[in-house]
């Protein structure tokens, strides 16, 4: 888009020419556009979700972990060493959940800590994501023994605990590592999963978007362990997490932003590519090269008629 062809590209949301090359200066830190701090009151008020204040988040997680620390509710509180609590930002973007700890971790009451954390980091690091912005925990918070696999009614006893964590977060991506993980959190959010376990491998690396929340499910690290091979594969899934960790620089002047917020426009577009996927955007691709789409453009490139006809009776340039 550019300001003197206002019928192409990302049209405008109501938004006058001088704040939309503002916004558009603001990304491509080309100088502060015009009244930077409004601008920037602008961009975070549009983002929605509200948080829970600093302490009365912190307060509430700390009520859940010592309530994790003394469970007893099952076997596993027999042969721990320690009930592990989640860790990391309680403001995190990206809630990771693996399936419990192993024994460096059990020993030492830290997350990813052994073998595991080591690839997790380097998958991380890969990435461009800091380990310390996002926050960490386990389906279930004791190790089980000799690595064995969980029973049914573990995953039952621990399984609240997770929702309380998730609730506390409000992450914006859930993102469970491994079979058990990604199946219990599919079953929480209502997802359609593959029946059999060798099937969920076609899950990883895939955004699904149910229940009014964003899961991207991932392969655990420890099976780098034992298939090393898999390493390219496995950091090509990871690196998503960086596309994922922020909204689409576009988007505070995306007609599908205007769309939704009008209610012309189901929210799955906004999760799935304005604040999810957005590097699989079709919209996207064509902004940042400077080619023409029509507002009422998919961000799967499908072109919509229905979002025609409403762009045809309000124009959009003049809100």
């Amino acid at each position: 888009m550019r300001e003197s062809e206002p019928e192409q590209g990302c049209l405008q949301s109501g938004m006058t020419g001088e704040l939309r090359t503002g916004i558009r200066s603001f990304w491509d830190g080309k100088g502060p556009g015009v009244k930077r701090n409004g601008v920037m009151a602008l961009l975070l008020n549009s983002l929605g979700t509200e948080k829970k204040p600093d302490q009365e988040k912190q307060s509430v997680m700390a009520s859940l972990n010592r309530r994790i620390i003394r469970c007893q509710a099952c076997r596993l509180s027999v042969t721990r060493s320690h009930a592990l609590t989640g860790e990391g930002s309680l403001h995190a973007r990206m809630l990771f959940v693996a399936l419990s700890p192993g024994a460096k971790e059990d020993t030492e009451g830290r997350m990813f800590i052994g073998p595991s954390g080591k690839i997790l980091n380097a998958l991380f690091n890969a990435a461009g994501v800091a380990r310390s912005t996002v926050y960490m925990t386990n389906l279930i918070k004791c190790m089980l023994p000799k690595n064995r696999r969980p029973k049914m009614d573990e995953i039952g006893t621990c399984s609240p605990f997770l929702t309380e964590e998730i609730s506390i977060v409000r992450p914006g991506v859930i993102v469970p590592l491994g079979y058990y993980a990604t199946r219990a959190v599919f079953h929480q959010y209502e997802v359609d999963a593959p029946a059999a376990r060798t099937d969920y491998a076609s899950c990883y690396g895939q955004l699904v978007f149910s229940k009014n929340q964003k899961i991207f499910p991932l392969p655990h690290p420890s099976s780098l362990i034992y298939r090393p091979d898999y390493m390219p594969a496995t950091r090509k899934k990871y690196q998503k997490l960086r596309v994922l960790s922020a909204d689409c620089k576009w988007y505070p002047v995306c007609p599908m932003k205007y769309y939704y917020e009008n209610g012309w426009l189901e929210k799955k577009w906004i999760a799935l590519y304005c604040q999810g996927d957005w590097e699989n955007c079709v919209r996207y691709e064509m902004e940042d090269k400077g080619d023409y789409h029509p507002d009422w453009m998919l961000p799967d490139g499908r072109l919509n008629e229905y979002l025609r006809k409403r762009s045809a009776s309000k124009d959009l340039s003049t809100g």
